[in-house]
């Protein structure tokens, strides 16, 4: 099962070497979300970012960034829901019905479910979907390896995403939550914890 990552929200100073790290880790995809923000910050993260490693890397916004760093592939989403004129490359989207996924999955290489469980990087986003109906909707070729699931996702639950079938888990607040920018001197906590996320999803 895949592992992708969504980046926090902000850049932050250092953001680059522990995003190499993590690909170095085994990071699969990258999603680089930072909505919002000016794409010359973008510009300068995958700079920093190893040539090797940004084939692993999804751009929510700034599309163009796409072509110019070689990267591999754009997410639509409400803020960017159109890919640009003439687009060719890997292109996924956020989902947060069932429905969604039926009508949206065979147009996009994958496409996010969200939220799986309750969120731990927004507050008060619950979970959308019981058990029984993710397990129907795996029964009924609904949810498959095309779909990756979003929300709450850390290593208490990440083997149950494994067990329902999806293609793959994305994280955010499960990882980030293991790091503070402002005031965490190292991130070995962070890839420590990373490690333990690879070694469940594999």
């Amino acid at each position: 099962m895949k592992l992708i990552l969504i980046t926090t929200p902000t850049y932050f100073v250092e953001e680059d070497k522990i995003l190499t790290t993590l690909f170095d880790e085994g990071l699969d995809i990258l999603h680089l979300r930072k909505p919002d923000t000016a794409p010359v910050y973008a510009e300068r993260l995958l700079t920093l970012i190893p040539e090797k490693y940004r084939k692993r890397i999804v751009v929510h916004g700034h599309f163009y960034l796409k072509e110019e760093y070689n990267l591999r592939g754009i997410h639509l989403n409400h803020r960017n829901p159109v890919a640009p004129e003439n687009y060719s490359g890997q292109i996924s989207t956020s989902c947060h019905t069932l429905e969604e996924v039926q009508e949206q999955k065979p147009k996009f290489d994958y496409v996010f479910l969200s939220p799986i469980f309750d969120s731990i990087s927004k507050e008060g986003y619950a979970s959308n979907f019981t058990p029984e109906q993710i397990r129907a909707a795996v029964k009924n070729g609904i949810i498959d390896k095309h779909v990756m699931a979003l929300g709450g996702i850390d290593e208490g639950n990440i083997l149950q995403i494994k067990d329902y079938g999806f293609g793959g888990a994305a994280i955010l607040g499960g990882l980030w939550s293991k790091f503070n920018p402002g005031s965490d001197y190292n991130y070995k906590e962070l890839i420590e914890h990373f490690r333990k996320l690879k070694r469940l999803s594999d």
